[in-house]
């Protein structure tokens, strides 16, 4: 039992640490402190239900209707392409002129907004929580335990983002620090998007 959780634990860990559009939009909001944990905690929500529904048979239906994946795939790049926009638009007018200008707090229910859709519009999501993570599960001794490992990889990693971009959001959220992480969150998710676009799944 404890081999299947810890199995769990650093499969789910190995794979959500390498960085994508959920981490990079929660890295973001630690940063400015706007309702980072409420969306760290969706992504928790959202990678345990995902998770526990792959092993229980949900990657069988995606698998049989791989027209979903792909109308998933290019709602993603559309959506990572207007993140990428939006975060280089930051990046290009820096935190000084957003805050002299435009509204520098979003509402609890626009981030959320947000999360969703950074959430649900990314197919490789998918392909983690529905296919590759509870493939690897059905291998296990006992998947249930599996589960609850890869679901605490999932909480572990979020909470550390969450804190970690809070704690250090007094140094990275001066001027050219801002620019910098904007910049570099914007190319990342342009990135991402490219290769949805060109190598598809």
């Amino acid at each position: 039992m404890l081999e299947s959780y810890l199995t769990g634990l650093i499969v789910c860990g190995g794979i959500i640490v390498a960085i994508g559009a959920q981490n990079a939009y929660i890295l973001g909001q630690a940063i400015r402190r706007e309702h980072h944990w409420w969306s760290a905690g969706f992504c928790m929500v959202a990678d345990v239900a995902l998770l526990t529904l792959g092993m229980f048979g949900v990657s069988a239906a995606l698998l049989a209707m791989p027209e979903a994946l792909e109308i998933m795939r290019w709602l993603g790049v559309a959506f990572l392409a207007w993140m990428a926009v939006q975060a280089l638009t930051r990046a290009s007018r820096g935190r000084a002129a957003l805050e002299a200008g435009e509204i520098t707090k979003r509402s609890l229910r626009g981030v959320l907004f947000t999360t969703l859709a950074v959430t649900l519009m990314n197919p490789q999501v998918y392909l983690d929580t529905l296919l590759l993570i509870p493939a690897i599960g059905a291998q296990q001794e006992n998947p249930a335990t599996f589960v609850a490992g890869a679901s605490s990889a999932s909480v572990l990693w979020f909470s550390l983002v969450a804190w970690g971009g809070s704690a250090l959001a007094p140094i990275l959220s001066r001027p050219k620090a801002w620019r910098i992480i904007d910049g570099a969150i914007g190319l990342m998710m342009a990135a991402i998007a490219i290769q949805l676009a060109v190598s598809g799944l």
